[in-house]
């Protein structure tokens, strides 16, 4: 078991009492854990929190704590404090075998030359160059900033891999925070908690619709519209839209498909 590991185990079987929903600590907690254990300080202490909230699983001697369906996820409380919380789930993955939807790539070939692959910047550039998110949500909608790094009030420090603002036909205002997964990540509820507190502090009068993406291979895409509700303190990541999209020359869209497509628009 490696440091960040030990020294979260640590704090958790510290606080843990059955029956329990929430248990907090905060940084200095994390300072006595290393004492305790004997470990060397790390030098950024806020990085293993972080490291479990976005990057690693916490330890199955906690998750094995959690009832049936539900697991533990950390969520920021404010600078320098946390909270174990139970989720159900915590993460969740694109619906596989889902049927793609063909949209003519629009990417530069310059571009494809030289951004290659199936990563999150990758990702990002492409679903800019073909208006994929304009697309599913049937907003026009333009990007204002990437990996936005930021403080939220009661939560603390948070990442935002991409934010769109934008209009509907009935003039009202969107903010679409992104996140953007390689190939078998899994979508985090604790990311859709912050980009939701994000839009709540920041752009209060436009509507929230916290956005996921992720590369399913070179040229397919799935897109989900997430949501967190709250039940008796649990927290559930539900699915509120989801599209598959598939990127292709526009020589392998036959004019049998269109016609089809335009026979389900009536």
């Amino acid at each position: 078991m490696g440091k960040y590991e030990q020294i979260i185990e640590w704090i958790f079987n510290q606080n843990y009492q059955p029956q329990k929903v929430r248990i907090p600590f905060n940084r200095e907690e994390l300072v006595q854990a290393s004492e305790n254990l004997g470990v060397k300080r790390i030098k950024n202490l806020g990085d293993i929190p972080y490291s479990f909230r976005f990057r690693r699983e916490l330890p199955a001697s906690i998750q094995n704590t959690a009832p049936a369906g539900a697991e533990w996820i950390i969520v920021g409380t404010g600078i320098g404090e946390y909270q174990f919380r139970l989720a159900a789930p915590g993460k969740i993955q694109p619906t596989p075998h889902f049927k793609s939807i063909k949209v003519p790539d629009a990417t530069p070939e310059i571009v494809r030359h030289y951004a290659p692959g199936t990563d999150e910047q990758a990702l990002l550039t492409r679903a800019r160059y073909n208006r994929l998110v304009d697309i599913f949500t049937g907003i026009t909608a333009y990007s204002i900033q990437n990996h936005l790094r930021t403080t939220v009030v009661d939560i603390g420090q948070i990442e935002v891999d991409e934010i769109y603002v934008g209009v509907n036909k009935r003039g009202a205002h969107f903010v679409l925070p992104c996140q953007a997964k390689s190939p078998g990540d899994k979508f985090g509820i604790v990311q859709v908690m912050q980009d939701v507190a994000l839009c709540r502090s920041r752009y209060p009068h436009a509507i929230c619709k916290p956005l996921a993406l992720q590369f399913l291979n070179d040229n397919d895409v799935a897109i989900l519209e997430l949501a967190v509700i709250e039940e008796n303190e649990l927290l559930k990541l539900n699915i509120v839209e989801e599209k598959h999209y598939q990127l292709v020359p526009r020589g392998q869209i036959s004019d049998a498909e269109l016609r089809e497509l335009m026979m389900g628009e009536f």
